[in-house]
């Protein structure tokens, strides 16, 4: 009976555990989706987010150490019963839209804030089950190990985030998500409350020596604390745990940053990253049998080294086939070591609340370095680099350590001198900060990215130019010499689809133009006098670059309206415009902001076009091909659709571009533009709704001409 008993409650820990991570990791994105349309599709929304994430979590994992410590079971479980019946009142998650930004706002602030009031109690319940629910185990079950539990954990936290975007949202709304993620943290409620008082029975019935003999759950073997680790942990080596657990988590964010800065940015490698992290996790907790010191150190510095070659080639590396899998191998290895290492250093079972709450203040600091300190600090990212060369100190820290636990796979007589190399090559990496600024004429950063303002003098002066550019992707460029600087350049040349909407689009009366996405302003140079032109930009150092070393605002002679902030969050609070052309070139980057080429958003568009008017897409992209979303779009309201594509000319400084034109009125675009009936989209339309967009249905190769 008591055997039973004893086997029943470690399964309930099991499953509590398992859906508490499950939940924590579909959380996460669902936030991320609901929020990300309000503050531009930027990437920083979801690293500010990960920030929050990290600190509720090391709150969540200090609320166990402390209760765990000083409470009795009885009173740890009334108190946990407790918040998480005040959790249920917070229920069902969906922020409200009130929490929409103002353009006078800073984001990161704006959604820290949001992200806290809207699921942070939730979030915090969630974070603080699993070292609370393993010291519940050690305290019902002694003489077993409860860290395999924290493997469980993050498979439940893996499966969570590898479901989400190929399961959960291609099925369902953000509304409905939001009702299902509801619906099983009520579960998870009634399983934790379950099990909270369960113990606190257990506990109260069971002598600390009819406990000993508890029967054991499958996979959680008796052990014993290996010797020297019965006494409490000195600083020493929670400092050893804090930076073996903020390294991972600095080099988690700074990877993904890197792969949007240098390769594409990508939604899915969001994922990527945070999955590898989570895997190193798994594997390292699951066992010791599992991590080899020798070749996870061995793979880790030849993949770094590797990283710090792609740091010095910069733009004229390898493809990005080579690269891609480079810096996640680095991060990966990297990750492996550092959490194999902790868990060799781990205590006793009767400190895994000081240890876990150690390893989440590393995160949590990680997180805080990247998403807040950083952007603030640096003018580009440097975060990687201070990562690696963090790595290489708590490298050298832990290899003269006495125990030896780092101890390199080489002769004695080689340590001295792999310290020397290791060492070395920290400095040559240090070296490389401000690589992007080199060559440059301003270089700035803000939540939005890092921007260069690059000038490039070939054989003849005449043709000069200056570029903007957002990582790799060039957002502008403009002729230094005075008698071409007013030609439309890149991507918006007279040949391309944009110029002949505006250039064959005039009329005898002044048009009223709306450009979301500035860049440069290279479309003002289609001004005329009495025209009226109406710029909305999300970025204000876009703003600033545009105004500061590019002149196409300065010589535009139509007059000019500058908006500052999200375009379909200002059209939306503005009366109609009545533009006699739109356009939307938000899109030249391969970041795709969806919420920009919703059903909802077409809403937005159409109340404020003329009825004779002409929107203009800018759908140019490696990796998406985005025509199927404008016929999908042009379908469900009835409009008319033609793709325009225009080639590179060097001389006019032109780039391929891809252009989608939409117009209620067919004969715009057939009569007055000249266009073929048959250039329009030739595969299946899809439509994307603020509820229901999946970036996979329009994965492709290449969607450029």
């Amino acid at each position: 009976m008591r055997s039973n008993c004893g086997r029943g409650l470690a399964a309930a820990y099991a499953a509590t555990i398992f859906l508490s991570a499950f939940l924590l990791f579909q959380v996460q994105p669902l936030i991320g989706k609901y929020i990300l349309p309000w503050f531009g599709g930027s990437p920083a929304v979801w690293t500010t987010c990960m920030l929050v994430f990290q600190v509720l979590l090391f709150g969540g994992y200090a609320y166990a150490h402390v209760t765990t410590q000083w409470l009795q079971p009885r009173q740890q479980a009334y108190l946990h019963v407790g918040l998480l019946a005040l959790a249920i009142l917070t229920l069902p998650i969906a922020p409200d839209p009130s929490w929409k930004p103002t353009n006078s706002e800073t984001p990161a602030l704006r959604i820290i804030v949001l992200t806290t009031f809207c699921v942070g109690l939730p979030y915090f319940i969630l974070s603080s089950t699993g070292p609370l629910v393993q010291g519940w185990f050690s305290r019902t079950h002694p003489g077993q190990s409860p860290y395999r539990l924290y493997s469980l954990s993050n498979l439940g936290s893996l499966l969570a985030l590898i479901s989400y975007p190929f399961a959960v949202e291609p099925a369902f709304s953000t509304a409905m998500q939001s009702l299902l993620w509801s619906g099983l943290f009520a579960a998870f409620v009634l399983l934790c409350a379950g099990s909270a008082l369960t113990m606190r029975n257990y506990v109260r019935r069971e002598s600390p020596l009819a406990s000993a003999s508890a029967p054991v759950w499958p996979g959680l073997e008796p052990c014993e604390a290996p010797a020297g680790k019965e006494s409490s942990p000195g600083w020493n080596l929670i400092g050893l745990w804090f930076g073996l657990a903020m390294i991972p988590s600095v080099m988690l964010l700074a990877t993904t940053n890197q792969v949007c800065l240098d390769v594409a940015v990508i939604p899915f490698l969001w994922v990527a990253p945070l999955a590898l992290y989570l895997v190193t996790f798994i594997v390292c907790f699951d066992g010791d049998r599992w991590y080899s010191r020798k070749f996870c150190v061995l793979a880790a510095q030849v993949s770094l080294a590797f990283v710090c070659w792609l740091f010095v080639q910069g733009a004229n590396g390898p493809p990005l086939i080579w690269q891609v899998p480079g810096y996640f191998a680095a991060f990966f290895f990297l990750s492996m070591v550092c959490h194999g290492e902790l868990v060799a250093l781990k205590p006793a079972p009767q400190y895994l609340t000081t240890f876990y709450l150690t390893i989440s203040a590393g995160g949590a600091a990680g997180g805080l370095f990247v998403g807040l300190l950083a952007p603030l600090v640096f003018v580009s990212y440097y975060e990687l680099h201070l990562g690696i060369f963090g790595f290489s100190l708590l490298y050298i820290t832990v290899l003269l350590r006495e125990d030896h636990r780092f101890k390199l796979p080489v002769p004695a007589w080689l340590q001295g001198a792999t310290v020397v190399v290791v060492l070395a090559g920290s400095v040559a990496l240090v070296s490389q900060f401000g690589r992007h600024a080199v060559g440059s004429m301003a270089v700035s950063r803000n939540f939005y990215g890092v921007l260069k303002v690059e000038q490039k003098t070939p054989e003849r002066p005449e043709d000069g130019v200056v570029e903007l550019l957002h990582g790799r992707i060039v957002h502008g460029t403009q002729f230094t010499s005075p008698s071409k600087r007013a030609i439309p350049t890149a991507y918006y040349s007279e040949a391309s689809g944009v110029g002949l909407a505006l250039k064959r689009h005039h009329r005898e009366r002044p048009q009223s133009v709306g450009i979301v996405g500035l860049g440069i302003g290279t479309l003002a140079a289609y001004g005329r006098p009495g025209d009226s032109y109406r710029l909305y930009e999300i970025n204000p150092d876009v703003i600033e670059l545009a105004q500061t070393h590019f002149t196409f605002l300065k010589d535009c002679r139509a007059r000019q309206t500058l908006v500052t902030g999200d375009a379909r969050l200002a059209l939306e609070f503005e009366s109609p415009q009545e533009f006699d052309v739109l356009v939307l070139d938000a899109f030249s980057g391969d970041a795709v902001p969806v919420h920009l080429l919703t059903k909802e958003a077409m809403a937005v568009y159409l109340k404020h076009l003329e009825s004779d008017g002409l929107m203009a897409f800018h759908i140019s992209n490696l990796h998406f091909d985005l025509r199927p979303v404008i016929a999908g779009l042009a379908a469900e309201y009835g409009l008319m659709c033609v793709v325009y594509q225009s080639c590179a000319d060097p001389a006019s400084a032109s780039k391929d571009a891809v252009w989608a034109l939409v117009a209620r009125n067919p004969s715009v675009l057939f009569d007055e533009l000249g266009l073929e009936s048959n250039s329009g989209p030739s595969k299946s339309p899809v439509l994307w709704t603020d509820d229901r967009s999946n970036l996979f249905e329009v994965l492709a190769r290449s969607s450029a001409p």
